[in-house]
């Protein structure tokens, strides 16, 4: 499976919706972040989507699904996304042309 298609199934199994994959945002190597050590070298890739149907439901790996402003973000589990990764993706939910970042 290529990125874009991984971005559309794991969004569909962890939240109900359906999603087009419309742009890569950034490509980060998850040791230049604060999150928790890993035993692993691990790049995580962040792409934007658009739902384009669906509906929300939990799934395995999750328990609710809600959308929060950026300014009402809850805890993060910052083995998986930082603050700061929030953030970039919301820099570019608002300047579409912004460049993908990478580390």
């Amino acid at each position: 499976m290529i990125p874009g298609e991984v971005a559309v199934k794991e969004v569909k199994e962890e939240s109900g919706f359906d999603v087009k994959a419309v742009k890569l945002i950034a490509v980060l190597d998850k040791k230049c972040h604060p999150h928790l050590p890993s035993p692993y070298h691990v790049y995580k890739m962040f792409i934007q989507c658009e739902i384009i149907g669906g509906q929300p439901k939990e799934g395995i790996e999750t328990t609710a699904v809600e959308f929060f402003a950026v300014s009402e973000l809850p805890s993060l589990s910052i083995a998986r996304n930082t603050e700061s990764q929030i953030q970039l993706a919301f820099k570019h939910l608002h300047h579409t042309q912004e460049p993908v970042y990478f580390d």
